[in-house]
């Protein structure tokens, strides 16, 4: 096999192609992008019990315009990390939606069903158990949504925490259940926590929804034209009063997802070129004056850019953004709870952190674990194979880890910033404990002879 950076003349070139191979790992890793988001809520939390608290809600508060003429749009700092970072978070989502339902667990209906009806029931019991607690205290009802979600990065990093503990089998069984939570979090948004809608502006949205199906319909598979239509899209919905951030699962569903390359006669097509690459270059000229070579290298490099498909692509250019920018951006803006002067016998009292932590710590393993048992006792479906009922419990314990959706819908839930901070509380609380009781559980009770599966 040919070392890595065998084909490039320069050592400084192959050890910076090495340092960015090494980065590329660090990236990937899904634990350490949640560590790093973590981290991002610990800062915020520290901040905003801090003489830079003032500071920092100053700047969050900064008025910015972005748009041209009536496609402006004029929004905060924090406005602007919440709605189209966010979107950009949506964006990665929906890929990974596209993905699954084209090649992943979702394209075989039957194969999905388990998890995604334990995620109906992950989502349902947690509501219920919410609007139970705040019903009968006088609560805020409207908060019901809060508990719901299960934050597919943060949980699916804790997951890793447990390595061959976990079969690959339970963990392709809590990514599905993680991303059908998410397509239900993304509709409660769509339908429950919008503003009025204006409705030429819900027209407009409309229009442009249709011209990103124009271009998927056209086969165009060059990602710019996308983006520039998703772009113009999101200020159409950021001022119709629907949640803007939906304008990035649209894109991610416009893009497509095919190659525009006969993948088939690639290999006798490169075969070819290669041949006239070693026809046409000469030792002894400079690059710059081998213009027959250069131009074939290009046509070879434009043809390979094109094997991939444009979603994956997208995929590609934001999950780094996404993972190390954007979600700990969201972190510090939304986990900071400025408790100096607050009342933590309020916060500890109120029915809105009681709803939303019981409806995490409990609704949520309660409302996955019995929906599983009851499709599989009623025949409906049996569990996957390398996947027994410990596991089961322990992705049920760690589906109360709500983080990042939960911390958004409680930014559109509650406009009582006492009601927010008792939620923001209960939220890190919840998810903590969730993280922890799944950690422990799958400790104690997984047998260690899934560590040695492949």
């Amino acid at each position: 096999m040919t070392r890595p950076g065998a084909i490039y003349g320069e050592p400084a070139v192959v050890r910076r192609l090495e340092r960015r191979g090494a980065l590329r790992s660090l990236t990937s890793n899904g634990t350490i992008a949640a560590a790093v988001m973590v981290g991002a809520a610990l800062l915020a939390l520290v901040v905003a019990n801090s003489p830079l608290y003032e500071g920092v809600e100053y700047a969050l508060a900064l008025p910015l315009s972005v748009g041209l003429g009536r496609l402006s749009v004029a929004l905060t700092v924090e406005q602007f990390v919440n709605d189209f970072l966010m979107a950009v978070f949506f964006l990665l989502v929906g890929i990974e939606l596209k993905y699954e339902m084209t090649v992943g667990q979702l394209r075989r209906p039957r194969q999905a069903a388990l998890p995604m009806l334990a995620a109906v029931g992950g989502v349902a019991v947690p509501a219920l158990i919410y609007l139970a607690v705040n019903g009968l205290s006088g609560g805020v009802p409207h908060g019901w949504a809060v508990p719901i979600a299960t934050d597919i990065a943060f949980a699916l990093g804790v997951v890793s925490l447990l390595g061959r503990r976990i079969s690959p089998e339970t963990k392709v069984f809590f990514q599905t259940l993680a991303i059908a939570d998410d397509i239900l979090a993304i509709l409660v948004i769509a339908l429950f926590y919008g503003q009025t809608p204006d409705l030429a502006w819900c027209v407009a949205s409309l229009a442009f929804v249709a011209v990103l199906a124009a271009l998927n319909r056209a086969r165009v598979y060059a990602v710019g034209p996308y983006v520039a239509v998703g772009l113009v899209l999101w200020a159409c919905m950021f001022n119709s009063g629907v949640h803007a951030t939906l304008a990035g699962v649209i894109l991610a569903f416009a893009l497509p997802s095919r190659s525009d390359v006969r993948l088939a006669d690639l290999g006798g097509w490169l075969a070819a070129r290669a041949r006239d690459l070693d026809d046409t270059y000469d030792d002894e000229d400079h690059v710059l004056g081998q213009h027959d070579f250069t131009d074939g290298a290009w046509r070879v490099e434009r043809v390979m850019h094109h094997v991939t498909p444009p979603l994956q692509r997208m995929e590609r250019y934001v999950s780094v953004l996404v993972n190390f920018c954007v979600l700990p951006l969201f972190a510090f803006v939304n986990a900071e709870l400025h408790l100096v002067g607050a009342s933590m016998v309020s916060v500890l009292t109120s029915p809105v952190a009681h709803g939303v932590f019981l409806g995490a710590v409990v609704g949520k393993p309660v409302g996955i674990i019995g929906m599983t048992a009851l499709l599989v006792r009623l025949g409906f479906a049996r569990l996957p194979r390398g996947m027994d009922w410990a596991q089961v419990v322990t992705v049920g314990l760690m589906g109360g880890v709500g983080f990042t959706m939960s911390i958004l819908i409680c930014g559109l839930a509650f406009a009582d910033p006492a009601d927010a901070i008792a939620a923001k509380c209960a939220i890190l609380l919840g998810s903590v404990a969730s993280a922890l009781l799944g950690m422990a559980f799958g400790r104690l009770f997984v047998r260690r002879g899934r560590e040695g599966r492949a």
